[in-house]
């Protein structure tokens, strides 16, 4: 049921939005070298890896000195970078990824392999099952890049203190993953980007 809806509403967003993608991908093009759109290497359900979808938001070649984004002063990010981020426009292309059947629109929020690689077993159980554009965690720590951006040491805060919260946010869909709180995470996101 949760994949028809993915379908349908993925369709129609896509349908609705592409005058946005015309427009904000003429912008990243303008401002900076390279392609408007950004893809890097996911691990998704039962551990395969698929390529995630994003607007660029930094210069190219960003990634290589670093996976972790540090606030949006990072001065990799280029001014519509920042603009795009704020409002999680950049967000928006990993539509196809739902439509693809990569991702579903609510689900655990795909990580790199370096950071699954840190998982413990009991961790790994957010891969049994599709990521997705949002969850309950995405919600919670919608402000993530801020506070990786007042930390001592980044990294250590995101692998010790954010991502096993995350995770354990995460389970709270994976242990009920009803059309109720399917839509409730989606109205709660979208909600939280108009704050």
């Amino acid at each position: 049921m949760l994949r028809f809806f993915d379908i349908v509403l993925s369709f129609l967003a896509i349908l609705i939005l592409l005058p946005l993608f015309f427009v904000f991908s003429v912008l990243i093009i303008a401002e900076s070298k390279g392609g408007a759109f950004y893809k890097q290497i996911r691990i998704g359900k039962n551990r395969k890896e698929f390529k995630l979808l994003k607007f660029r938001s930094m210069k190219v070649g960003a990634d290589k000195k670093g996976l972790l984004t540090i606030g949006l002063d990072d001065n990799r990010i280029t001014k519509t970078g920042k603009f795009i981020r704020k409002y999680k426009i950049d967000e928006l292309p990993q539509l196809f990824n739902v439509l693809k059947g990569d991702m579903s629109f609510v689900g655990p929020r795909p990580e790199v392999k370096k950071y699954v690689d840190l998982y413990s077993y009991e961790q790994q159980k957010v891969l049994n099952v599709r990521p997705g554009i949002t969850d309950f965690a995405s919600v919670q720590f919608f402000d993530e890049n801020n506070i990786l951006a007042n930390a001592k040491d980044p990294e250590k805060t995101y692998t010790h203190e954010i991502m096993p919260q995350k995770i354990k946010l995460n389970m709270t869909f994976i242990e009920n993953p009803s059309v109720k709180n399917y839509f409730t995470v989606i109205f709660k996101t979208f909600l939280r980007i108009l704050k």
